[in-house]
């Protein structure tokens, strides 16, 4: 990210809203603002490969899941914030990883500006990518600011979205799914 030119669009934009970015206030508003997107959005240009490239060896292919993974994004629409929690499960094909690093690959794909169905396609395929499992499926519930404080204000509403990759039998996904709402 160039700082500086971050920096310089939100004096602009403090400017264009009519305030006055020298008042004591607003002083290193810019500067703060700069340094959150940074934070925010450094999942930019990464992938999850080195957080999932450290596996472990196992017999047989039952599901893995890992649930309720906070998380927050943010909406590339309208520049605010989306939360909410994921569950990833798959099928092992002889190789599982540590359930920190999925956690980890959440981290990365949802620090960017996201869609939430894009958010939940990128976070299974990384782990198709890297893991090579026989069947992933990644469910994702979150709660959107752009629709909670501006626009329709429904506060409380939230949105579902789920992708499955691979081989992944329709009678494990409705067990799976039941498992993790």
């Amino acid at each position: 990210m160039d700082r500086a030119k971050a920096i310089k669009a939100i004096e602009d934009l403090l400017d264009a809203i009519g305030e006055d970015g020298t008042r004591e206030g607003l002083k290193d508003t810019p500067r703060r603002v700069a340094d959150m997107y940074a934070q925010l959005l450094s999942g930019m240009g990464r992938d999850a490969k080195e957080e999932l490239s450290k596996t472990f060896s196992v017999d047989g292919g039952d599901i893995v899941i890992e649930k309720d993974i906070c998380f927050s994004s943010m909406c590339e629409h309208h520049l605010m914030p989306f939360f909410g929690r994921i569950a990833i499960a798959y099928i092992p094909d002889k190789k599982v990883v540590g359930l920190s690093k999925l956690a980890r690959c959440v981290d990365i794909c949802a620090a960017r500006l996201q869609l939430q169905e894009q958010l939940t396609r990128q976070i299974a395929e990384e782990i198709m990518r890297h893991l090579s499992p026989k069947g992933v499926l990644v469910w994702c519930e979150a709660e959107h600011t752009c629709m909670t404080c501006r626009g329709v204000k429904k506060a409380g509403s939230k949105t579902i979205s789920y992708v499955t990759l691979g081989d992944f039998p329709r009678d494990k996904k409705a067990e799976v799914l039941a498992l993790i709402k």
